[in-house]
């Protein structure tokens, strides 16, 4: 496995990662209604790759093959971090938010943020965020179910 920055040319792939994490991995938490507005069938690929390309989103890959994401923004913010269903449970998220965790260091950030899925509070915990609030955001009309996180950067990382 190998992380590296994001590139234009990895827009599709990494559209690909963050609809099959959802419709596959997040499935065992979220009801079909609640997927199919999580990940939507007719997204944009144009304005997918350019928010991208806009973060600090970082890839990682196997092969040449893009198999997770994260990003990272100025403020501390992670807002995606998803892994292929494929690729789950071997480490591919510990790399993504370790690589997320170094970035902050380089810009000397204070804290980390994140709303998470049920799916990635746990991964979030074992890095040392907490749960600061249970929220219920509404997509494309429908309820979901999230958690407000927060993580100072004086903690210690676990994986």
């Amino acid at each position: 496995m190998f992380i590296r920055p994001f590139t234009v040319l990895d827009g599709e792939a990494t559209r690909d990662v963050f609809l099959r994490a959802i419709r596959v991995t997040a499935s065992s938490e979220y009801t079909p209604e609640q997927i199919a507005a999580w990940a939507p069938h007719d997204m944009d690929i144009f304005a997918w790759t350019a928010k991208r390309a806009r973060t600090s989103t970082v890839v990682a890959t196997s092969d040449d093959h893009v198999i997770g994401f994260t990003d990272l923004d100025d403020q501390g913010y992670i807002d995606m971090l998803f892994v292929h269903p494929d690729f789950g449970r071997r480490g591919v998220a510990s790399a993504l938010l370790a690589s997320a965790l170094e970035r902050a260091g380089e810009l000397g950030l204070a804290e980390l943020s994140t709303n998470a899925s049920l799916i990635a509070r746990p991964i979030f915990e074992r890095f040392g965020f907490v749960v600061l609030e249970q929220r219920y955001p509404v997509l494309a009309g429908v309820r979901l179910t999230n958690f407000s996180m927060r993580r100072s950067l004086a903690a210690p990382a676990t994986s």
